[in-house]
């Protein structure tokens, strides 16, 4: 293949009376390449400094003016580099992981994702789950069970513990990834580099999560956070004798660590010229799936992607937020996949070339040649269709041309030894073009044809792009037993006017629309939330449950949960521990809180119920005022092993306006539930005495009065921690 072509690199030399400069010497562009090339996209053709008049504006670079110097600038530079990292393709090589080479569309998968876990029921439904992505965007290669974040720091437990707690255990997870086995999907399992202030599990962490994924058959070890997996990983992976793929983030310096992560996922390029990936560069089986969890349109990263090879994160659930493709993605990313789960072996070619000359403005392609074959990818970066002529490549007698996104065969125009391909790109549109001799490829293509002539049918842009929140619900308690006068243990709150003002304090999200909760008064999902409201009065527990009364429930009820793992975890012997009578309720889930207040005639409160009942009329930031009174509250816990909540009546001067009395930082409080189509969350109150170290991905707590916590349900059995109780009202 003769990219560019002679004809073409003489039709784009400098004409005799232009200012600007001939491409610089090779010397030139390695002194420009080599501290440029840190980050995680090799610079562009045009964008060095040799070419100055070309740095004014975006369409004055003309990559096919620059890209013969710049792409022979670019191999030396590779050769140099992989020479210096000392480089060995040993991992690409095993039969064993070369799966990684096509996983082209990876998910992460909330395990609170109603779709992948049935809350009512009680079971897992990866058949539900994996189904409507097929529909919608034409299915997945590998998913990323999320297990861990963003509810891990609740209590001590770590990373590899809550993989236990799942509903039914390791052997509930082991099924689960049995039943995405049967539909030829990969499960990778993720490891956090900074859980370090949880219980310490005695184990390095490459060790366990090695030993995690072999026990339980899964695929791949994805590393939240690194750079680079260690070297570790790939050997304690391998001395469990089942080698699993390992699959970090982007890493922006540590390429020699290229020779044993298989996989990255990472970020996109935005720019107009589309950047090349330098790890895809450097090793062309590499494989990145982009990931954009916050994108509402996805059209730079599916040009990059194209452009590249790579493949994409598909992650809709983010952390129980719903960012859900529009129509145009989901078509978008069915047809690309489609293409490149065809043509794997090309797309892993060591002879790509990005940037092979186009003849139009704002359009550029890559060549992935392999044998008698060739496949053209290519993007349209301008805001109109562009038709007609668009690559000139090399002709021999005989090779054939398939437009694979339109699924037709071409007729280019034949010039001597050139071809001339026209085919006509939608307003950031794509296309694909094979070029084969091969008779294996005519044998088979009709049918692979047929699909994309069907697919093609409604173009892009005649699909929906316009992005919608998912809307939630709130879940009503039933009414609780009305009373005149305070039950025992319980303090009145006078009707009266309230301003209701909170804010979520979710980790990530920004101020996105579908963020935190949707009160019955909004029309979406928002971080923060005001109203001005007239409270009627109701009546409060004065302190949360304690441990002895929930056990006068147990005995008069004889409760028992359905699915009772964790259920009152520190009791002993079916008995809060000795001395423990007066300390709050913990490892409850929210279904047996809510049990416990209908045996009490009671109900959960509503959250602006609770929070009047802390602050009163005057918007204080804490029950007792607005400064922080280290004296109010419980000392915090700051140790990697949980201890246990004081009891509710240790603190007095906690108290709020009306008296009631242990409402924040000892342990967290159930109070609303909010549902949406995919996840079900319980807004949790008052924060708790625990706060472990290391990190800011812990769950974050929620002192003030102004703020709270999201907690995303899956399970009773997953849901109870060590850090969580409750109280109940009734109504007056």
């Amino acid at each position: 293949m003769k990219t560019p072509s002679g004809k073409l690199q003489q039709r784009y030399q400098p004409d005799p009376g232009d200012s600007r400069p001939a491409a610089p010497p090779d010397p030139q562009i390695a002194s420009y390449v080599q501290p440029h090339t840190l980050g995680i996209h090799l610079p562009t053709p045009g964008s060095m400094p040799a070419w100055p008049f070309q740095k004014i504006g975006q369409w004055k670079v003309d990559v096919n003016d620059s890209v013969a110097a710049w792409r022979q600038g670019m191999k030396v530079w590779r050769t140099e580099h992989l020479i210096r990292m000392g480089y060995d393709d040993a991992q690409y090589r095993r039969k064993e992981l070369a799966w990684s080479q096509r996983n082209f569309v990876h998910v992460l998968t909330m395990v609170e994702d109603r779709y992948f876990y049935d809350p009512v029921e009680g079971r897992y439904t990866v058949d539900r789950y994996l189904d409507d992505l097929q529909q919608r965007f034409g299915g997945v290669d590998s998913v990323l069970l999320w297990y861990i974040y963003p509810n891990i720091g609740l209590d001590d437990r770590n990373q590899i513990d809550l993989a236990g707690d799942l509903p039914g255990g390791l052997e509930g997870l082991k099924q689960v990834v049995r039943d995405f086995h049967r539909r030829h999907v990969r499960v990778f399992l993720p490891t956090m580099a900074w859980d370090n202030g949880t219980r310490d599990g005695g184990k390095p962490d490459c060790q366990a999560i090695a030993e995690l994924v072999a026990e339980v058959n899964a695929d791949g070890i994805n590393g939240d956070t690194y750079f680079s997996l260690p070297r570790a990983f790939r050997e304690a992976s391998d001395a469990t004798g089942h080698p699993a793929v390992l699959q970090s983030e982007t890493w922006p310096i540590a390429d020699d660590a290229l020779a044993w992560n298989n996989q990255t996922w990472g970020k996109a390029s935005t720019s107009f010229v589309p950047a090349v990936s330098k790890l895809k560069w450097l090793e062309s089986r590499h494989l990145t799936n982009v990931e954009n969890r916050w994108a509402r349109d996805r059209t730079d990263d599916f040009h990059y992607i194209f452009f590249n090879g790579h493949g994409y994160t598909a992650w809709e659930n983010v952390w129980g937020i719903w960012n859900q493709f529009t129509p145009r993605a989901g078509e978008t990313l069915r047809r690309i996949a489609t293409i490149f789960r065809r043509f794997h072996d090309l797309l892993v070619s060591p002879d790509w070339e990005p940037y092979v000359v186009t003849l139009q403005q704002g359009v550029f392609a890559s060549a992935f040649p392999l044998g008698a074959r060739a496949l053209y990818t290519i993007v349209n970066r301008n805001e109109y269709g562009v038709p007609g002529d668009q690559l000139v490549v090399d002709h021999t007698q005989g090779k054939r041309y398939f437009d694979v996104w339109n699924g037709c065969e071409l007729a280019p125009r034949i010039q001597a030894d050139e071809a001339v391909i026209g085919v006509d790109l939608e307003c950031r549109g794509f296309g694909a073009i094979l070029a084969t001799e091969s008779p294996a490829d005519l044998s088979d293509l009709q049918d692979f044809l047929q699909v994309m002539s069907e697919m093609s049918r409604t173009p892009l842009q005649e699909l929906s792009n316009t992005w919608r929140s998912l809307p939630q619900r709130i879940t009503v308690p039933e009414p609780a037993r009305a009373s005149d006068t305070a039950p025992g243990g319980m303090v009145t709150i006078p009707a009266g006017e309230f301003t209701f003002r909170v804010t979520g304090i979710e980790v990530e999200g920004f101020l996105w629309e579908g963020l935190d909760a949707q009160y019955p008064w909004e029309n979406s999902p928002r971080r923060s939330h005001q109203r001005h409201m007239s409270m009627t009065a109701f009546h409060i527990d004065r302190y949360p449950v304690t441990n002895a009364e929930f056990l006068a429930f147990i005995e008069e009820s004889g409760y028992r949960p359905a699915d009772a793992h964790n259920f009152l975890r520190d009791w002993q012997d079916g008995r809060p521990q000795a001395g423990w009578d007066r300390k709050p309720v913990t490892w409850v889930s929210l279904e047996d809180a809510r049990a416990y207040a209908a045996w009490a005639g009671k109900r959960l409160p509503r959250e602006w119920e609770w929070q009047y009942a802390a602050q009163g009329t005057d918007g204080r930031l804490f029950p007792w005022g607005d400064d922080w009174d280290g004296n109010a509250v419980p000392k915090p816990i700051t140790e990697r092993i949980l201890e246990p909540p004081a009891d509710v009546d240790a603190h007095p001067g906690g108290a709020s306006p009306f008296g009631v009395m242990d409402l924040v930082a000892n342990v967290w409080q159930w109070t609303d539930e909010y549902v949406d189509e995919h996840t079900r969350a319980a807004i949790v109150r008052g924060g708790c005495r625990y706060q472990p170290q290391t990190s800011h991905w812990y769950f974050p707590q929620a002192y003030r009065l102004d703020q709270h916590g999201k907690f995303l349900l899956m399970a009773p059995a997953r849901d109870r921690n060590g850090m969580t109780g409750f109280r109940c009202v009734t109504d007056a």
